[in-house]
């Protein structure tokens, strides 16, 4: 079964909110069929810690005016890869590094994509997009 479609308006408010705090590579998939904790998951880098904690701020304040509040935080002290579990949904906003080193997009690869608006998916891109 796919992702709710209270899970999709949460993963794109999540998305547009990460994109106006300037986060790169946002992405989120459908992962209904995957795992049976969360419908989506959406990912995004940031290139510092201050920057990785202002993504982490708007996605917040988005999601409460949709009157979404998340259950679990982790990793905000570090600022390094935080994660918000909104039950329907899971935001992971990860400082640069780690987006490149644990690759998370990887492991859900089969998922399907959830289609983001325009403006988010013009963010650019970090450096690991760069053609060489």
């Amino acid at each position: 079964m796919p992702a709710s479609t209270r899970a999709v308006e949460l993963a794109v408010a999540a998305a547009e909110a990460a994109a106006d705090r300037l986060a790169e590579d946002i992405v989120a998939f459908d992962v209904a069929d995957q795992l049976v904790i969360t419908d989506a998951f959406v990912l995004c880098a940031a290139p510092n810690e201050r920057q990785v904690r202002a993504v982490v701020d708007a996605v917040e304040e988005r999601l409460r005016e949709l009157q979404a509040k998340p259950v679990r935080r982790e990793g905000e002290r570090e600022g390094r890869w935080v994660l918000l579990d909104y039950v329907d949904i899971v935001v992971h906003v990860q400082h640069s590094e780690e987006r490149v080193y644990y690759a998370l997009e990887r492991l859900w690869k089969d998922c399907p994509a959830i289609a983001l608006p325009q403006a988010v998916r013009a963010v650019p891109a970090g450096p690991r997009q760069s053609a060489t």
